[in-house]
């Protein structure tokens, strides 16, 4: 187990030095100039200095290089003199975005609270009513009942966000008048009334959310569970007069996590790909929500950080998601 989790962090760090190559490579090659929308008025030597402020003058892979320090060494030398007082990172460039100016990881450190509370709240939720509707399905296969949550998981899964949306905005916003369709980022929670607005705001988004999540995780649960419930053991349970209830979730449902935690610990990262459509629906000012803005604005340093903060995330996920196997599952496949 030690030896199987030190060799995976040890593949995790080439994985994302190629992925930030691939992604700086790729925002490289995309069209479009920062100094294309200025006037034409600028003269040319205010243009050039503007071009060596933003870093533009030098060669792509010395701009790579210095970005990649700067998110390896700088940001995380700012974060710790941030908290222990330090004086680390005390005049080191750091990624400044072309827009405003201002440093990226402070504008993704102002927005990463609004997203974590909405995703995290819709990853909760939609996980646990996937295991709920992927261990009850799989007890009542072949019933109606069963079809029907299949038949709704498949829908959700396919279904995009942006017209799960459209929709649900249409029934409980505007035809019924229950819910707020543009969520308020300086809305502040002081009492038990503000605390409702909150949570009445929130509604829409997670819901979209946590139901493009439960769609994903229903179908693996209902899966790894039909296979778990055709096993041996599970009829020696049943022919013993256990409980039905002790039979799927003290057996059938233990011995099917390896595959549902894999699907769950997978699942994380892509709600963050929803969040940039649905932060941008529902006014949500959140990473997603930047990342649409910078791409319009064409702020590289802005698109290339946080598309980096995901792919992090998704490695992560997946280390996560082996070494979780490795934990429930110690056999010699994992070692």
């Amino acid at each position: 187990m030690r030896s199987h989790a030190l060799r995976r962090l040890v593949m995790t760090l080439p994985t994302l030095l190629v992925i930030s190559a691939l992604i700086f490579a790729l925002l490289e090659l995309a069209p479009g100039d920062p100094m294309a929308q200025l006037p034409d008025s600028i003269p040319e030597d205010v243009r050039a200095a503007m071009r060596a402020a933003l870093g533009l003058d030098q060669s792509a892979p010395v701009r790579y290089a210095l970005w990649l320090r700067q998110m390896l060494v700088v940001e995380p030398s700012v974060a710790l003199d941030a908290l222990l007082g330090t004086d680390l990172a005390a005049g080191a460039p750091r990624i400044l975005s072309w827009q405003t100016r201002a440093p990226v990881m402070s504008l993704i450190a102002q927005r990463l609270p609004q997203t974590l509370v909405v995703v995290g709240l819709a990853y909760l939720i939609g996980t646990a009513a996937a295991v709920t509707l992927g261990v009850w399905s799989a007890a009542r296969q072949g019933t109606a009942l069963d079809r029907a949550g299949t038949g709704l998981a498949a829908m959700g899964y396919g279904l995009p966000p942006y017209f799960t949306a459209a929709v649900l905005i249409y029934i409980f916003a505007i035809w019924l008048g229950w819910l707020p369709t543009v969520y308020d980022t300086t809305h502040r929670v002081t009492g038990w009334d503000s605390a409702a607005a909150q949570i009445r705001q929130m509604i829409l988004p997670v819901a979209v959310l946590s139901l493009q999540t439960t769609a994903q995780i229903t179908r693996y649960t209902r899966a790894a569970m039909l296979d778990a419930l055709g096993q041996e053991y599970i009829r020696t349970a049943r022919a013993k007069g256990l409980p039905e209830r002790r039979v799927l979730l003290g057996h059938a449902l233990r011995n099917s996590w390896v595959a549902t935690l894999t699907v769950i610990a997978l699942g994380a990262p892509q709600i963050f790909a929803g969040a940039i459509i649905t932060e941008q629906i529902f006014g949500v000012n959140g990473i997603g929500q930047l990342l649409i803005q910078s791409l319009h604005a064409g702020d590289l340093p802005v698109v290339q950080t946080v598309t980096m903060l995901i792919a992090v995330l998704i490695v992560l996920a997946n280390l996560t998601a082996d070494l979780l196997i490795a934990r429930i599952d110690p056999r010699p496949t994992h070692a």
